[in-house]
């Protein structure tokens, strides 16, 4: 019993510190995450949120590995795992479905799924601290090591300053859910549903992707003018991308002249635009053979 009660112990050390790892590489899906679930005002407070998560959950479970406290820990889990829950079955509530973010975009949970999972480890917590003897240390020690595992987070992941990537704001796409393109490489296309041009770009961009399997990843934003759904798009097309509506200031702030525009990003970054010859440049430029 000692040694289950010792592995079950790591197990829960392992599973914050992997919680922690999968926000850690990528901070900004969990911000916008806070952002979309109501948890933080804007995208700098979310981004400050995040750091302080990814250094609670680390420190959390380095200290739960280590035999020390080990019933004081339990109880600061499971409290810590049981607002976590409350707050999930707030966004089944409310109809939010998305990947909750409690395993970054490394793993997608929805909210349902992750009670689940947290109620397992609330019961191994429960467990571990019914079962666990106290091996006392000086309470300074593991807060201390909390505190200044917290604070080193801003400096390991240092606040990214992304407020000239025109693509900020656009954080959510159908059907793919929560995306923060400043994490993201690839190419974004900007397009009028009604514009024959637009459509002519989706086909290439659908051929692309098709011929090619190193192709990058596609984000649309759509401006929806006339009567074209974004489905008769799609048919028209043949293409399958994900992709978000914009309004006609954004839209005529993203494009040159006239549509389409394609931009080619990579971490918060705008490498390449596109008016023309899309086939030709983007191949040349990502040298695609075929």
């Amino acid at each position: 019993m000692k040694n289950f009660i010792v592995v079950l112990r790591i197990f829960l050390g392992l599973s914050f510190l992997f919680s922690s790892y999968t926000k850690l590489i990528a901070p900004g899906f969990f911000e916008i995450t806070l952002l979309d679930q109501g948890l933080a005002s804007s995208r700098d407070f979310a981004a400050h949120m995040t750091r302080f998560f990814i250094g609670l959950e680390f420190s959390l479970g380095i200290l739960i590995i280590l035999p020390y406290l080990t019933k004081s820990l339990m109880l600061f889990s499971g409290g810590l795992l049981s607002a976590f829950t409350i707050h999930l079955v707030y966004l089944i509530l409310i109809g939010d479905n998305e990947n909750c973010g409690c395993f970054g975009e490394m793993i997608s949970m929805t909210p349902s799924e992750s009670i689940v999972k947290n109620i397992i480890l609330i019961f191994a917590t429960f467990f571990v601290y019914k079962k666990s003897s106290e091996k006392r240390i000086s309470i300074l020690i593991p807060n201390i090591f909390m505190l200044l595992t917290i604070l080193s987070m801003w400096f390991i992941i240092p606040i990214p300053n992304n407020k000239n990537f025109p693509f900020q704001k656009y954080s959510n796409f159908i059907p793919s859910g929560r995306i923060d393109l400043a994490e993201k490489e690839g190419l974004v296309a900007i397009f009028n549903l009604d514009c024959d041009h637009c459509q002519e770009a989706a086909i290439e961009l659908s051929i692309m992707k098709k011929k090619h399997e190193a192709f990058p990843k596609v984000f649309v934003l759509y401006f929806k003018e006339g009567s074209t759904s974004v489905k008769e798009f799609e048919k028209i097309s043949g293409s399958q991308f994900p992709y978000t509506l914009i309004d006609v200031n954004s839209f005529f702030d993203l494009i040159g002249d006239s549509p389409p525009r394609i931009y080619y990003i990579n971490n918060g970054k705008v490498i390449k635009i596109w008016d023309d010859n899309f086939t030709d440049n983007i191949k040349s430029f990502f040298d695609l053979k075929g």
